[in-house]
């Protein structure tokens, strides 16, 4: 039985490969390390996977689509965040529509995060 943390990377290594376009446009200006910060894409964190994580910063980035807003999926990432908050981390959310319709001031948002 694989363990969680070997999940979590098996997890990652397949995510990278199916990112969303959201993703990949975040993903592309993040690579550039606004703030001369770097950044990691789908990085594993215990049971979990963030989409985006600056180390540094022990700040993680969800984009997040229309399904977070679905069923179980608030409580689920709520759970999530307690979770990653009781590790010390800071967790930011920007909605998919966002990154795509105005990126500049998502990756403003994030440099801003990175440095504080």
């Amino acid at each position: 039985m694989e363990s969680p943390t070997n999940a979590a990377v098996l997890r990652a290594r397949a995510l990278r490969r199916s990112m969303s376009p959201p993703e990949h446009l975040l993903w592309r200006a993040l690579r550039t390390r606004p703030a001369g910060r770097k950044f990691r894409r789908q990085h594993p964190l215990g049971p979990f996977v963030a989409d985006f994580y600056c180390a540094a910063a022990k700040l993680v980035i969800e984009v997040d689509d229309a399904a977070h807003g679905l069923g179980n999926r608030p409580r689920q990432d709520a759970r999530r965040d307690g979770w990653m908050a009781a590790q010390g981390l800071r967790v930011i959310r920007f909605d998919a529509a966002d990154v795509m319709n105005n990126l500049e001031a998502v990756v403003a948002a994030i440099a801003r995060e990175a440095v504080r």
